[in-house]
């Protein structure tokens, strides 16, 4: 029978397992094991205090320091070694949960569990204190072991992609990384921290969207979970770093330099090459993109929008941990803040990328505090009253003071504040463009009115700080990407035509230059269509992104109305200085992604833009509101955007057509934009006005086929024949002379030049040179006559579509010899004997259609002619003395009917021609009648005989009545001193009125012999 085996003790069992996690013996082994350390002096020391030679709870911690002090041969450097002891604990706890005496179980359980918090704990000295177990000789930092440990904690099988997987190979056991950190003081883990954190930093240290990220991101991630950690990274010397370099400044350092600024570096756009990250992103997915397949770039594009998405989680979720904790919310604040500040060159055209950080990191920012922007984007009224405007002046971290307001000028901000604040004014905004100090209406902004209970306060909601940062950080951030991306695809595009031009040059002979031009631009276009795709896919193609930029600018847009008293018309006759001193970039970015958005397929599906039209409606037409002619001219692009044949969704059909703001205000207000654009104030405003007035031109052409609307536009010509609709059609008329002039005039510079070409051999005599100039300045031609034709036409069009059932403007005295010397102008050109010279090869790549020109020029004669009851139409078409010519009609009719114009209008087109050249007749009659009249009875702008004599009040000239109101639609100063004049400022100069009767009266009497007291004809002036 078999000798039962004796039970061991539970001290005995502890003794045994303690010494299998530490690899240490007190007793002289038997057998030697390299792994296992004998420590004979603690054996000793023990022995001789009179102690069993057993490893115990009492023991474990002089055994632990004694081996990590020792210098043993073959011994493992202090932290594997722990870590091995943390694994080996685990290990034993496993073993031991098979225990059947519960009350043995319960102790050594209990044993382990010491152990591997006194593990844990010598791990976090070692670290914080790498020389105080260090041999001499022994290499490594303690930091790095660490790093690498936390590393495969968070490792995943993906981490290889784009580069190689982080970590040593040390694997971590289970439960170490938390026990590490969670049971460590503030003070010991800062020593930690410090170095682990930066190390950290160095993994993401130019590390582009193709690098390996992730594994550092999900450590960083892992650690701010601990509220020690979290502390301690708030704390780091580098969470916002003071060091400066010479020629970087800090805008761009706070990116180098900051812990997070590494990781926000992550991106896929393209940077200084000073900065570059690796892998190039460019070069690995959009190399030679014009000969990949569009599956190869839809895949890049995919990958691209992937990884970048898997960064903006995991920062969003860093930036909620520490927000969310009260002891590193302020400090995440302040971040946030200087990174702003550091950055605000950024809104400049041209950045210095020395001096700012890049539009990967802003464009990452964005995205996050989108993210952080999301329980408060559903725009309740509750947590839209915490956005408290005063916080853009009372606020201190923020600096206002350079952005462009949307009305206010610095003097009524200062006085508002000053009013509101007594001797507290700390944040004076210095207000770039709004700088007048009075609205339209000729009142003082500064009269308005502020809202209730905005009062100065010290400290704001996370929401309206939130609110703020985020504005701010988009408008340096994802604005500027949006407006670096349209630069960029419009440099591309002229590099292209550039390339194309050097090509058709090469055909007429290559010289060595050319091909060197030619290979340098190809190389140049090379590079900019992949910075141009690497922007397409980090910021377009992300529909996620700009779908949560789309809802928090509808937040400021309700917002902003809220200030001003709700979505309804009119709106108050004085803007509240609340509304007056926001940044206007808040609008413009708004406008700037709606447009954005509105030109990619898709992009607005499910996106409500209710808030927006009626925002766009209320404010594009009241710059006694937003100052800014440029971006209230941006609404109506946006507008022009939803029109449904280029949006291709049916439901902005729905927007413009379903709307009450909509039908009632849409087609007034942009008539008031059109003529409001005549004086934008910046030096280019005769080009801006035309590029402007096209997309206006475009959305009213749109909302003259919609009923609803073509009803409103016939109100408003009714209601305001004498207003705003008299100085739409006068700009339109002026706009339509200068683009068809300079159209047609351009054509014929076109010819000269085709033909210079078209002779080879003269062509080739000239020297290269000269034919590469002569080559890019048709190329200039080409592009100015198609944009201008483009546009006479949809101003033409637009005469002849509103002439048909609104011909009662086009007949008042002001207007209607205007309007027949255009029409008789456009008629000589296209029907006259020089129409032959202005043949070219390709009309139509000009967008030149002189049969459909022709058309409807006859057609807006007829049309006017219809409606013109007095008969007075016909005698302004003869009385232009530059265009005239009876003969144009018969010969424009016989065109008219080759190209096949209808019968009933080319037959009233002749009648038409008749009748002015019976009015002619008669008017030489007159003139006969009237004979020398004395210069006190002509005006003295046309040197016509005045028919209602008035009083300009600041000169004291008197002029026609119908000539000065001509001058006014388009200028309202008075011509001879430029002094300001409107038409109510008139006075009748009834005493001249009374001598120019007699004249008339007289010069009638004396020519035909009438009876006395005949009523003078004023016909015959």
């Amino acid at each position: 029978m078999a000798t039962k085996k004796p039970q061991r003790s539970p001290a005995e069992i502890e003794d045994i397992i303690l010494r299998k996690i530490f690899l240490v013996s007190l007793a002289e082994p038997a057998q030697i094991d390299p792994k296992v350390v004998y420590l004979e002096l603690t054996a000793a020391e023990i022995l001789s205090e009179g102690k069993p030679l057993t490893l115990s709870r009492d023991t474990m911690e002089r055994v632990l320091i004694d081996r990590l002090s020792g210098e043993f041969p073959f011994a493992e450097p202090p932290f594997p070694y722990l870590v091995g002891c943390y694994r080996r604990a685990c290990d034993e706890s496993k073993k031991v949960a098979a225990m059947k005496d519960p009350s043995v179980r319960s102790e050594i359980e209990s044993a382990i569990k010491q152990a591997r918090k006194l593990i844990a704990s010598y791990c976090r000295i070692h670290v914080g204190n790498p020389d105080m177990f260090m041999s001499t000789g022994q290499a490594g930092s303690s930091a790095t072991d660490l790093l690498s440990l936390i590393f495969s904690e968070v490792s995943t099988p993906i981490d290889g992609f784009g580069g190689d997987s982080l970590g040593s190979g040390l694997n971590c056991p289970p439960g170490f990384i938390e026990e590490f950190f969670r049971d460590g003081d503030d003070d010991s883990l800062e020593l930690v921290l410090n170095d682990l954190y930066e190390k950290l930093r160095q993994t993401v240290e130019r590390v582009s969207a193709l690098g390996n990220f992730q594994q550092p991101l999900r450590a960083l991630l892992l650690l701010v979970k601990y509220p020690s950690c979290a502390k301690a990274l708030v704390k780091h010397p580098r969470w916002i770093p003071k060091e400066t370099y010479l020629l970087i400044g800090e805008g761009r350092m706070i990116e180098l330099a900051s812990i997070l600024g590494a990781f926000l570096h992550v991106s896929a756009l393209p940077d200084y090459k000073e900065f570059k990250s690796t892998p190039d992103v460019g070069q690995q997915c959009f190399s030679e993109a014009s000969t990949r397949r569009p599956a190869d770039l839809l895949s890049s594009f995919t990958t691209i929008k992937t990884v970048m998405n898997i960064l903006y989680d995991g920062l969003g979720e860093v930036f909620l941990i520490l927000l969310k904790n009260v002891d590193t919310r302020e400090r995440v604040l302040e971040y946030i803040a200087e990174v702003i500040k550091e950055n605000s060159a950024r809104s400049g055209i041209q950045v210095d990328p020395l001096s700012c950080a890049s539009s990967g990191m802003f464009v990452n920012l964005s995205s996050i505090m989108l993210r952080l922007c999301e329980p408060f984007l559903d725009g309740t009224a509750a947590k839209r009253e915490k956005i408290d405007p005063k916080y853009l002046f009372n606020n201190t971290r923020l600096d206002f003071r350079q952005l462009t307001t949307m009305h206010a000028s610095t003097e009524e901000v200062t006085a508002w504040i000053e009013n509101e604040n007594p001797g507290k004014i700390d944040h004076m905004p210095e207000s770039v463009g709004g700088t007048s100090s009075v609205n339209n209406s000729g009142t003082s902004i500064i009269q308005a009115k502020p809202l209730k209970g905005c009062t100065r306060k010290e400290k704001y909601s996370f929401i309206c700080e939130c609110f703020f940062m985020t504005a701010r950080v988009l408008n340096l951030g994802l604005a500027k990407a949006i407006s670096d991306f349209k630069d960029l695809v419009q440099e591309l595009g002229r590099w292209q035509e550039d390339l194309s031009t050097l090509k058709a040059m090469r055909e007429q002979g290559a010289s060595p230059q050319l091909e060197v031009d030619i290979k340098r631009l190809e190389k140049a276009i090379e590079k900019l269509s992949q910075d141009k795709l690497c922007f397409e896919a980090q910021v377009p193609r992300d529909g996620a992104l700009l779908q949560r930029a789309l809802s928090f600018y509808r937040l400021v847009i309700v917002w902003l109305v809220g200030l001003v008293g709700g979505f309804k018309m009119p709106l108050p006759p004085t803007c509240p200085m609340e509304f007056a001193c926001i940044p206007e970039h808040f609008v413009d970015d708004a406008m700037d992604l709606l447009i954005l958005t509105s030109r990619i397929p898709k992009a607005l599906e499910g996106i409500v833009l209710d808030d927006f039209l009626n925002f766009i409606i209320m404010f594009m037409a009241s710059p006694s509101y937003i100052k800014n002619p440029h971006l209230r001219a941006k609404m109506v692009e946006v507008l022009n955007c939803w029109i449904p044949q280029r949006s291709g969704l049916s439901s902005t059909a729905a927007l413009f057509e379903g709307h009450q703001l909509s039908l009632d205000y849409l087609v007034r207000n942009l008539f008031k934009l059109y003529v409001d654009i005549e004086f934008t104030g910046s030096h280019t405003q005769f080009f801006d006005k035309f590029r402007i007035r096209h997309n206006i031109a475009e959305l009213l052409e749109y909302l003259w086929n919609v009923p609803s609307h073509r009803n409103s536009w016939r109100q408003i010509a009714r209601e305001e024949e004498k207003g705003v609709y008299l100085n739409f059609l006068n700009f339109l008329i002026n706009d339509s002379i200068y683009l068809l002039d300079e159209s047609l005039n351009k054509i014929l510079e076109l010819k000269e030049m085709e033909a210079e070409m078209a002779d080879p051999v003269q062509w080739e005599r000239r020297p290269t040179q000269e034919r590469e100039e002569r080559m890019r300045q048709f190329h200039s031609q080409e592009n100015f006559v198609r944009f201008n034709m483009k546009l006479a036409n949809e101003d033409v069009g637009m005469l002849a579509f509103t002439s048909e059932q609104i011909p009662a403007p086009f007949l008042l005295p002001e207007m209607v010899e205007r309007v027949a010397s255009m029409l008789n102008y456009f008629l000589l050109q296209l029907a006259g004997p020089q129409r032959r010279s202005l043949s070219v090869k390709d009309p139509e790549k000009y967008e030149f259609r002189p049969r459909q020109l022709l058309k409807q020029i006859a057609e807006i004669y007829v049309h006017i002619a219809r409606g013109d009851k007095e008969n007075i139409f016909p005698a302004a078409i003869s009385k232009d003395g530059r265009s005239y010519n009876e003969k144009l009609f018969a010969s424009a009719a016989d065109i008219l009917w080759k190209i096949g114009e209808d019968g009933k209008v080319i037959e009233d087109f002749v009648q038409l021609g008749l009748k002015a050249k019976a009015a002619a007749s008669e008017a030489l009659d007159a003139e006969a009648i009237l004979g020398d009249i004395p210069d006190e009875f002509l005006d003295p702008i046309q040197y016509t005989l005045m028919k209602d004599p008035v009083i300009l009040p600041s000169s004291r000239v008197s002029v026609d009545r119908a000539v000065i109101q001509r001058h006014l639609l388009s200028d309202n100063t008075d011509p001879f001193n430029r002094s300001h004049l409107t038409q109510d400022m008139l006075i009748p100069n009834l005493e001249l009125k009374q001598k120019i009767e007699d004249f008339i009266r007289s010069q009638r009497k004396r020519s035909r012999g009438n009876e006395p007291g005949e009523p003078a004809d004023m016909n015959l002036s």
